[in-house]
């Protein structure tokens, strides 16, 4: 929001810097985040001065061009060639010097060379008025006339022209502080800060004109939707000159980054800006019937704009409509192209409204439209201050664009139900406790006075108070608290010498401790916590076909962020894209986060989403290539180890659960997966992981491999854990044995292993294999392990004896599985 200076000091006196008025706004809350100076003409005129034409002759090498010698007021006189037509002897003239920078209201900047036109010197421009950025015309060169014509030469142009310079401070606006979104709401807060007199516009004048439009020819007006539009004021005024605006409103406007448009507009924008009212003038020749009708619509009904859009209103718009019930205007939120306006327009009706912010940031959302006046409605205007704007603007029309013809109507202002002042109990220990000080009830009163909220009652330890309508962010005692706080001011609270705190912060839970060593040793392998957003785009849910379980936003802030994720992953791949396309060349991320989707058919209303917590893992790109080694691709078994680390450091093995490949996923191309069994016929997933499939990859232009696994972490962390058994490391060796085990390709090692374990539990350690085959040589459907068995007893070395009776037995025990032991 841009608060133009010279505009706010209208309401407030300000002698200080603009430097010291931005310190105080900010710390009232309205954080001042620019400050920058505004040009009436950009570049102040500087470098242009006056200058008198002594002599002029035509150019000799060209039949359009003059040469010009020009007094500036130096002791030298300028050499001037000039290609306007009305260019003469004794006419007095704005001249930019050598160096001077031209910003003409069209075309590129361009700064003032000395230099030859063909063949004559040249050491300086005689401009026309849309070079000085004085207007448009561009016809001839700018003569000077009346007194300006008797400003010495060389008189700087800034000072025949008037301009006039302003400050603009940027200030960056809370949401909840609507109240100070205009140069009067932020004059408030320096009144109270500064404890002094804010003044505002008188409108007394209005009320003694005489209104010669009687009840009947005004425009007459009707609330069909009370809910969306609470009050409504409007008032018929005829005879009106749509025209240019005035300087000094269009450089007000200007100074904050608004365009001029014509003055009936532009005085409603000021009034916007003033007060923090939108207004909305309406071409009342173009109102069927001479009625206003506030009302919503079927749905589905076309409202032009003044954009020259079409939009289709939904259900929920509020409309204001003529007597046949055309849509003029979407109420609060943007004008209709021919019910606006325009250089023909006589008779006008200014409304003056408040309209329900539930409304109207609802239709703002659906049309995706924000305006300025949606922006105040949307977040909340003063019910109770729509008159003194519309008298105010009135006025202004009178003065700018009136004639001597101008009649008014009386004021229409409908409202059928007055919405009250809020009113609440305040304690003042309260409001120590919550401040941290000890605040003067005195200090305390003066401040709410200040800031326009009245004390109706008071005791030794509350008041109440009563909170006036402009202040929909002040609610309840902690607001007040809020309100004393930033008026007091946080430097003026002491700051204890020693610190005690009366919150201790309770220890973290079993599950919370599980999951900060998980992530220390996942930081520990080289990898990066990730934090991706819970909201993603809908186009992942279609792709993986799990769109109808998709959690939908009502009120989405994009297109891309329109849906609850239901999975780790695309966050993931998101920011593996991000680190490729910044020459990352290794990728090693984590995330613990919730996944969301809605509950097909739910058991009732209570059960109808579900949300868990899950890991996800993710590997992708190559290791950097050095020296010694050169670039290796990851591949599933690094991620593999990594998972199976994971689970050891939680409590489970992998062996603790049922393994399979994954024969259908729609994340995976392959890959494995852990189930938990739940009942005889049915099971729970714990964990899957593998390659993810290309496809997906490139709806986040991922162009790697990329492996993931995900973990139902609440499900794990809801089973039993295996207490941690730690014993002494044995003073016995490990001895090893290999076999050549042939067995159907479909079998697993998962299950090679499972064998082992079931027919030694005492002395073998540990199974792995070291090589698998599965070429020319081996028989159809089959492949070969080569598998290391790790034995060894903690009491005693064992004999060759005890070896070898024990490997006899998994020999026997993979015979009856079917397997063929090579020799």
């Amino acid at each position: 929001m841009n608060i133009s200076l010279s505009w706010l000091k209208k309401y407030i006196q300000l002698e200080e810097s603009a430097e010291k008025i931005a310190e105080y706004l900010t710390e009232t809350g309205l954080e001042v985040e620019g400050i920058e100076t505004f040009e009436q003409i950009k570049g102040g005129l500087e470098g242009f001065v006056v200058g008198e034409v002594l002599t002029c002759e035509p150019h000799t090498n060209s039949d359009h061009l003059n040469c010009t010698t020009v007094d500036i007021g130096v002791e030298e006189n300028l050499s001037i060639v000039c290609g306007a037509e009305n260019v003469a002897k004794g006419q007095k003239v704005i001249v930019a010097t050598i160096g001077t920078m031209l910003y003409p209201e069209e075309g590129e900047p361009f700064k003032i060379k000395k230099g030859k036109i063909r063949g004559e010197v040249s050491q300086g421009m005689i401009c026309a008025e849309d070079e000085l950025g004085l207007g448009k015309g561009h016809d001839g060169i700018l003569v000077l006339e009346g007194e300006k014509a008797q400003a010495k030469n060389g008189t700087p142009a800034s000072k025949i022209f008037d301009l006039q310079n302003d400050t603009v401070l940027e200030i960056g606006l809370t949401p909840n502080r609507v109240d100070a979104a205009s140069h009067y709401g932020t004059a408030r807060d320096l009144k109270a800060r500064l404890k002094r007199e804010i003044s505002i516009p008188s409108v007394d004048k209005f009320d003694t004109l005489k209104k010669e439009i009687n009840k009947t020819d005004a425009v007459q007006v009707e609330i069909k939707n009370a809910e969306a539009c609470p009050r409504y004021s409007g008032i018929t005024i005829k005879n009106v000159k749509v025209s240019d605006s005035p300087a000094w409103l269009k450089m007000a406007l200007e100074s904050i980054g608004q365009k001029s448009i014509n003055n009936v507009v532009d005085i409603t924008n000021y009034v916007l800006h003033s007060f923090g009212q939108p207004l909305h003038a309406f071409d009342a020749d173009k109102v069927k019937g001479n009625k206003i009708v506030v009302s919503t619509l079927e749905k589905g009904k076309e409202f032009v704009a003044l954009d020259k859009e079409t939009y289709k209103l939904a259900e929920s718009d509020l409309v204001i409509c003529d007597s046949e019930l055309n849509p003029l205007c979407i109420a609060g939120v943007f004008g209709g192209a021919d019910s606006g306006v325009s250089d023909s327009t006589t008779n006008i009706f200014l409304e003056s409204a408040y309209f329900s912010p539930d409304f109207v940031r609802k239709t703002s959302k659906i049309h995706d439209l924000f305006t300025d006046a949606s922006f105040r409605f949307a977040r909340g205007t003063d019910p109770n201050n729509t008159l003194h704007p519309l008298k105010y603007a009135a006025l202004l029309i009178q003065e700018i664009a009136g004639t001597e013809k101008t009649i008014f109507s009386e004021v229409t202002d409908l409202y059928p139900q007055e919405i009250e002042i809020p009113s609440f109990e305040v304690s003042y220990n309260y409001l120590n406790r919550l401040i941290g000080n000890d605040i003067p009830k005195e200090t305390v009163k003066q401040i709410l006075t200040d800031l326009d909220i009245k004390i109706s009652n008071e005791t030794e330890d509350t008041i109440i108070v009563s909170v006036p309508t402009y202040r929909v962010d002040v609610l309840k005692p902690a607001d007040i608290a809020e309100e004393v706080l930033r008026i007091y001011g946080l430097n003026n609270i002491e700051f204890p010498q020693t610190a005690a705190t009366d919150y201790i912060a309770p220890s973290i839970s079993k599950d919370q401790e599980i999951r900060k060593k998980t992530a220390d040793i996942l930081v520990g392998m080289g990898f990066s916590e990730m934090m991706n957003n819970s909201l993603t785009s809908s186009n992942y849910a279609k792709a993986l076909g799990i769109e109808s379980s998709s959690v939908k936003m009502l009120n989405p802030l994009s297109v891309d962020l329109d849906v609850m994720r239901q999975s780790l992953l695309f966050g993931g791949l998101e920011s593996i894209t991000r680190n490729l396309n910044r020459q990352e060349e290794l990728i090693k991320g984590f995330e613990f986060g919730k996944v969301y989707s809605k509950i097909e058919e739910p058991k009732d209303e209570q059960h109808k989403y579900f949300e868990e917590w899950q890991l996800g893992i993710l590997l992708a790109g190559q290791t950097p290539t050095s020296w010694n080694a050169k670039a290796t691709p990851v591949d599933y078994f690094q991620l593999s180890s990594v998972v199976q680390r994971i689970m050891r450091a939680v409590g489970f093995d992998v062996a603790d659960f049922d393994q399979s490949k994954l024969s259908e996923d729609n994340e995976l191309q392959y890959g494995i997966e852990l189930t938990k069994r739940t009942g005889r016929d049915s099971s729970q997933q714990i964990l899957k992981m593998g390659l993810v499939k290309k496809k997906l990859c490139k709806l986040t232009d991922t162009n790697t491999d990329v492996f993931f696994a995900q973990i139902r972490w609440e499900v794990l962390l809801g089973l039993k854990i295996k207490p941690r058994e730690f014993s002494a490391l044995s003073k016995f060796p490990i001895v090893r044995r290999d076999l050549s085990i042939v067995l159907d390709k479909k079998v697993s090692f998962a299950d090679v292993q499972k064998i082992a374990q079931k027919t030694e539990r005492k002395i073998l350690q540990n199974v792995s294999v070291f090589d698998i085959y599965e070429g020319d040589k081996m028989e159809e459907g089959k492949k070969s392990y080569s598998v290391a068995f790790s034995l060894q007893d903690t009491n005693k070395t064992l004999d060759e004896k005890t070896i070898e009776k024990t490997m006899q037995r998994l020999i026997s025990a993979y015979e009856k599985e079917g397997a063929l032991i090579r020799k």
